[in-house]
């Protein structure tokens, strides 16, 4: 695997990783009387200086299963490289 595409990776690795602490944080303070653009303004922007759109992205996106197939793909080039 080229560099390039292991940089990349390593990239995409630790974007999800911070998008693991931001909803971490977010379901922390997150109650059903407490509304999203609450939690993001009071908790997390001072934190993390995102927007709200991200907020939303981050809250969508299977970071779990996005996080396996990466380590899958670095072990495997890890592998072959060996």
């Amino acid at each position: 695997m080229p560099i390039t595409a292991k940089r990349s990776l390593g990239i995409q690795k630790n974007k999800l990783l911070r998008y693991k602490l931001v909803k971490e944080l977010y379901q922390k303070y997150k109650t059903e009387d407490i509304p999203t653009t609450v939690v993001w303004r009071k908790y997390i922007c001072p934190v993390y200086p995102i927007s709200r759109t991200t907020l939303y992205e981050i809250l969508c996106t299977p970071i779990t299963s996005e996080l396996k197939r990466i380590e899958e793909l670095l072990l495997s080039t890890t592998k072959k490289s060996s």
